[in-house]
């Protein structure tokens, strides 16, 4: 009789380990994973996959990391798959677009480290200089909140248009009260910005939809976002709760390394700014 107590305390305690196994493995929450095990980032294929590669092929094997790198061209699934526990991190965003993502899907990520920055630009197939835009020109711009109002605030900048006072990076169409070259906005999707320069006069590009699109966003961009005093930088994010996580910390030391500030220097020519 005590050995079937026994047994049948052990078959319990077993039932319940499972229960609560799954329950964690349910709730969209990543486990923290051992330091050997391989850690899933996602990100865009350029820059942030390049870099990513770069760490992976000659900073990580001396650092006991294994990285597995996802490419996307969206900017909505890295965070849908991070939420869900199907990644690890992700590494293409800036810090007011996942503020923004956030508040609008009840998500919880944290970002842990800035790595780079990618000016945002004005390009043009039809036009070489601003002064050319022509009166009612049609500028595509990208059509997310965040850098939307980002791009709104870079012709604002530049004297293009002029936006309510207030209204700075969280500016839309309706902020604009001065308009004097009478330009319609084309909001679009930004993977969708470097292919609409064929039926657009001119288009506000992400860099790093630009970059992979051909352009070198330092000689080629009729307008460019500066650097200094820019919140935009993009970082490695993570579901809330994992920052301290031993892979993460490790991979945002490596993001960071003098060797990875050389590498975006020399492969972008100024296109990609490193962080500070």
């Amino acid at each position: 009789m005590k050995f079937r107590s026994l047994v049948g305390a052990i078959g319990l305690s077993l039932l319940l380990a499972a229960c609560g196994t799954s329950q964690s493995a349910t709730n969209g929450a990543a486990p923290e994973k051992p330091a050997d095990a391989v850690l899933k980032v996602g990100a865009s294929p350029v820059p942030h996959a390049e870099i990513l590669n770069f760490v992976k092929q000659n900073l990580a094997p001396a650092a006991g990391l294994k990285l597995e790198v996802v490419e996307f061209t969206d900017y909505v699934q890295p965070n849908v798959q991070l939420n869900e526990g199907q990644l690890d991190a992700n590494f293409f965003q800036h810090k007011p677009y996942l503020d923004d993502f956030n508040a609008s899907k009840g998500t919880k990520l944290s970002f842990v480290t800035p790595v780079h920055l990618e000016p945002l630009g004005l390009y043009s197939k039809k036009i070489t200089s601003v002064a050319a835009l022509p009166s009612g020109a049609t500028v595509a711009v990208p059509n997310d909140a965040t850098n939307l109002g980002r791009s709104l605030k870079l012709l604002a900048d530049n004297g293009i248009i002029t936006l309510k006072e207030g209204a700075g990076t969280a500016a839309t169409e309706r902020d604009v009260t001065g308009n004097p070259k009478k330009l319609e906005f084309k909001p679009l999707e930004g993977a969708q910005l470097p292919r609409s320069l064929d039926d657009v006069d001119a288009a506000v590009i992400n860099g790093n939809y630009a970059i992979e699109a051909g352009f070198k966003p330092a000689s080629q961009a009729l307008l460019l976002e500066k650097s200094q005093g820019n919140p935009y930088a993009n970082g490695l994010v993570v579901q809330a709760g994992h920052e301290k996580d031993p892979n993460i910390v490790t991979l945002g030391r490596l993001l960071q390394d003098p060797k990875v500030k050389d590498f975006i220097n020399k492969k972008y020519g100024g296109s990609v700014i490193p962080a500070e």
